[in-house]
């Protein structure tokens, strides 16, 4: 795929005047992509509730702007909460999605108005029924099929749903709302149908409560997982709302609960590029057949997604229009860590006359980047974000 694939040329023109003096590395986010995700979220999945995921982004303009636009929160810390009701958010609009948490900040959630917890484990729940009294809980549940997604997050979250079942009486004979299940098929996820199995478990959980138990849950939140375009394009998000619909359809009929979205790289991943600078340029012995890139980010500093190489990023140079020669290149950060190398097995091919000082951007990087930049590794400072309007 070709810069203009994801980018087009105005957008990239308007991208190029407003970075040309950042000094790098930097992130440049547009806020109207993020805009535009939001509504067509919206436009696909009129049924439902989102909650933005603030990991994958937490800048406050993004914030507000999706604020205002009517989108509810998952939150992940009381740092996160703190962000967002500084911001104007209401707790009502918050859910405490994290399943590993302190007594003390479920404490602090409840004290600040905030009434819906996630979990996934006895201890958890307990922490719940004493310092959130009432709240409702909703359980997550192990979707262990997730070798298709580019980062799979289900082995450290989530419970089987023989569990789930039990937390869901635990929850009730301890005083708090048994209010729904939800599931995450993993991030980056491109088969539709791990929605499918997910749904369907959550829907035998749901009426084997209701039907030995008298619980009826009233909600099931499907996380996030819809891709962003990376080197491998995505799916339209048409594609993935249409057959979701469908499996709801199959399994619910008109019974359908309340449905919540937790979306985060599909909202924001699109509206970032990572502007970086080439800090040197390097073969390890004469007779080398590619050479060696050295960028002034890396993994510690807005790149980790790219450990292991799981997520291959658009990339694309200051040389890279009318360059008729390329060369397949490693490319690595500037730490003094040997880990801190992007990509070695998968080869991109830059142009052969770039050089040191030439810039090098990589697209979609609106998501988990700047979030996940360490603070002061080697002493670099974590990297900026800088809003383009």
């Amino acid at each position: 795929m070709e810069r203009k694939d994801y980018i087009s040329d105005s957008e990239w023109k308007h991208f190029m005047s407003f970075s040309e003096n950042l000094e790098t590395p930097c992130v440049v986010i547009n806020l109207k992509t993020i805009k535009k995700n939001y509504q067509k979220l919206k436009e696909n999945f009129p049924y439902a509730d989102v909650f933005y995921a603030i990991k994958a982004n937490p800048h406050e303009e993004i914030i507000t702007m999706l604020n205002e636009m009517g989108s509810c929160f998952d939150i992940a810390s009381r740092y996160e909460l703190d962000k967002v009701l500084k911001l104007g958010v209401s707790p009502e609009r918050v859910s405490y999605g994290n399943t590993i948490k302190k007594a003390k900040d479920i404490a602090y959630f409840y004290e600040k108005g905030v009434r819906m917890f996630a979990t996934d484990s006895k201890d958890d729940l307990k922490n719940i029924a004493q310092f959130a009294p009432g709240s409702r809980v909703y359980v997550r549940i192990l979707v262990e099929n997730t070798t298709s997604a580019d980062w799979p997050l289900s082995r450290k979250f989530g419970c089987h749903p023989d569990m789930a079942y039990d937390l869901c009486i635990q929850a009730r004979d301890s005083g708090l709302i048994p209010y729904g299940i939800s599931f995450h098929v993993g991030s980056q996820q491109r088969d539709i149908g791990q929605w499918n199995d997910a749904i369907a478990k959550t829907k035998y959980l749901m009426g084997s409560l209701e039907e030995e138990e008298d619980i009826k849950l009233e909600m099931v939140n499907m996380g996030g997982g819809f891709p962003a375009s990376y080197v491998t394009p995505a799916n339209d998000l048409s594609e993935y709302a249409s057959e979701i619909n469908r499996y709801l359809e199959d399994d619910f009929g008109d019974e359908r609960p309340r449905i919540i979205l937790e979306p985060g790289r599909s909202l924001v991943g699109d509206s970032g590029i990572l502007v970086t600078e080439v800090v040197m340029i390097s073969r390890k012995n004469n007779t080398a057949l590619f050479r060696w890139v050295y960028l002034d980010t890396g993994l510690f500093n807005g790149l980790i997604e790219t450990l292991n190489e799981s997520l291959k990023y658009p990339i694309v140079t200051d040389k890279d229009e009318g360059c008729k020669k390329w060369g397949e290149v490693v490319l690595a950060g500037p730490t003094c860590d040997s880990m801190d190398i992007m990509y070695e097995d998968y080869k991109y091919s830059l142009p052969t006359n770039l050089k040191p000082g030439d810039r090098v951007y990589f697209l979609t990087t609106g998501a988990y980047t700047s979030s996940y930049a360490s603070v002061e590794f080697n002493g670099f400072p974590p990297i900026k974000t800088y809003i383009m309007k």
